[in-house]
């Protein structure tokens, strides 16, 4: 057997694609976009290997661990992709989006092309590529075994990462001889609002297991949210404006939790709020189908009272029209818009409008990966370009980890401790080289496990 790495490894984070091949069949774990880099163009039109292909395993529906999925109905891939129904309803609402901004790019980009007398540019899969891949997508439930290949079993289990986020155990035959490989997938915090805790597991030959935060923890949970309240406060009584970089799914869901909350407990006055994200919005509905995936704290919240009652003061806007017209409000307000890394669509134009005042509220609530503009701004740029116009940057910049939807290096550790007994090879995966370096590290000094490093392209053999 041989596992090769597509991605989300040697000091990248994005692009995790897991490709494994035994001397009966070959299926892929992931098949994730590269997203931050200069490199990514090209790395995201390197073949993702579907001749023989005959399945795909998701972990979650994340761009990163998605993105590159029609490229394999652009090879001609027609097998089964499974992964939970939340990831299944998810994954279709990415890729259609993804499909939609890279078409409408290449489009802006061709005017360009056209008067300039150049070629024109080819987006990386069209809309027609993206519903051809989610017709194959099949639905697995969590816990329960699945056949996903010649030799190949499956068990999904809770990740607590993102709705439908799953880890998954492999169990592989071959030669008479079984071996059991697990995938974390992008493990969640404990406690975090939503959702449910990630369930770990007790043994394996082989694990492949993220490092995004491996060399530190996040502010705890009610620390930031009390760090939360402090900001919106100073922002209301300043009339300024806050403006929310969101992840579509999982931050956007978590904040608007979150405000009905405050409004709720009177912890501020409630003003406008504006969920200006079409994808947003969807994946909200999404949320709202799937509340048997919820913890017993947000039942709770929700049989306590109206959410709609609560946040009567939101607003969903899908048009650019309506998102334009956010520009003409006066604060306070509180605008939700992606993309989350400011590396395009709606939050670009809030910026270009608002960086330059200093009433103005940034709050990162997620990560930001290098060579994008929001990197930028947790860095301390003065001064940043959109859409090639300089803009000076007096806002001020709030970094909330408390709020990410990754396990920081206490919880990784956690999770690792019930698998440790059993003393799998460990190969990290899916962080930048400090973080990875320093959970490499601890998992040697804590439980004399050596984990290997890999970098993009190499392959880990299992005898």
């Amino acid at each position: 057997m041989k596992i090769t790495l597509q991605g989300a490894t040697g000091g990248e984070v994005t692009g995790s694609a897991y490709l494994i091949e035994t001397n009966q069949t070959k299926i892929l774990v992931d098949c994730g976009l590269f997203q931050g880099s200069r490199e990514a163009s090209v790395l995201n039109h390197a073949a993702v290997g579907a001749t023989g292909l005959q399945a795909v395993l998701l972990t979650h529906a994340h761009l990163d661990h998605t993105g590159r999925l029609p490229l394999l109905a652009k090879q001609g891939f027609n097998g089964p992709i499974f992964a939970t129904p939340a990831t299944i309803e998810m994954t279709g609402l990415i890729l259609r989006d993804a499909a939609k901004i890279q078409s409408q790019d290449a489009e802006r980009q061709n005017r360009k092309h056209l008067r300039a007398g150049e070629p024109p540019v080819v987006p990386l899969y069209s809309p027609e590529d993206a519903e051809a891949i989610i017709r194959l997508l099949r639905p697995v439930t969590y816990q329960t075994p699945v056949n996903v290949a010649p030799g190949i079993q499956a068990r999904f289990v809770e990740a607590g990462h993102m709705l439908g986020s799953a880890s998954i155990e492999l169990q592989i035959n071959e030669g008479g001889r079984q071996r059991t490989v697990v995938f974390s997938g992008d493990l969640g915090p404990k406690g975090a609002p939503i959702l449910r805790d990630a369930e770990p597991f007790t043994r394996a030959d082989l694990l492949f297991m993220e490092s995004t935060y491996g060399d530190r923890d996040h502010r705890p949970f009610p620390d930031t949210v009390r760090e939360f309240i402090e900001i919106v406060k100073e922002a209301s009584a300043q009339k300024g404006k806050l403006l929310v970089p969101t992840f579509a799914v999982g931050r956007a869901q978590m904040l608007t939790a979150l405000l009905a909350w405050m409004f709720r407990n009177k912890h501020v006055e409630p003003f406008p709020v504006f969920l200006d994200s079409p994808m947003a919005i969807e994946a909200s509905a999404i949320y709202n189908r799937h509340t048997e995936l919820f913890d017993e704290e947000a039942l709770a919240f929700l049989q306590d009272g109206s959410i709609a009652r609560d946040l009567a003061t939101l607003r969903s806007t899908v048009t650019p029209e309506e998102s334009r017209q956010i520009n003409a409000c006066d604060g306070p307000c509180l605008v939700m818009a992606g993309a989350g890394m400011c590396n395009a669509s709606r939050i670009l134009h809030h910026l270009r409008h608002n960086l330059w005042n200093s009433n103005t509220h940034v709050l990162i609530v997620g990560y930001q990966a290098q060579g994008t503009l929001g990197r930028q701004l947790v860095d301390g740029a003065k001064k940043v370009f959109i859409y090639g116009e300089p803009i000076a940057v007096r806002a001020r910049i709030h970094t909330l980890g408390g709020f990410s939807a990754h396990a920081g290096q206490t919880d990784l550790m956690d999770w690792f401790g019930k698998i440790a007994p059993s003393k799998p090879r460990v190969i990290l995966t899916h962080g930048d080289e400090g973080p990875r370096a320093a959970l490499a590290k601890l998992i040697a000094e804590r439980h004399g496990i050596v984990p290997t490093l890999p970098n993009v392209g190499d392959s880990i053999s299992l005898e």
